[in-house]
């Protein structure tokens, strides 16, 4: 499995949750339609939040990642949020 981690912090980041909060019914078929797609969590923190998404396979990343941008460009790039700091790679335990 691969999995990949994206923090928003900074300027716009809070708005940029709420936007994706008020959005949730419509996110979450997306995510779950990637293929090979095993679990997306989404988490708010002080600063922003993060997201962290595993799939069966790289694949499975790359294309969730892709869906993630092109969202937020269509639905929240007025809250001028920065991109986010991704980290990604293999999961050794699950």
């Amino acid at each position: 499995m691969h999995a990949v981690v994206r923090t928003y912090s900074g300027p716009g980041a809070k708005e940029l949750f709420d936007v994706i909060e008020a959005n949730l019914a419509e996110i979450k078929p997306l995510i779950h339609a990637v293929k090979g797609f095993v679990s997306y969590t989404l988490v708010r923190t002080e600063t922003g939040g993060f997201a962290v998404t595993v799939c069966q396979d790289r694949t499975g990343v790359d294309e969730s990642l892709r869906l993630a941008r092109e969202w937020i460009m269509k639905n929240a790039a007025h809250t001028g949020a920065a991109a986010p700091l991704v980290a990604e790679g293999t999961v050794i335990l699950s």
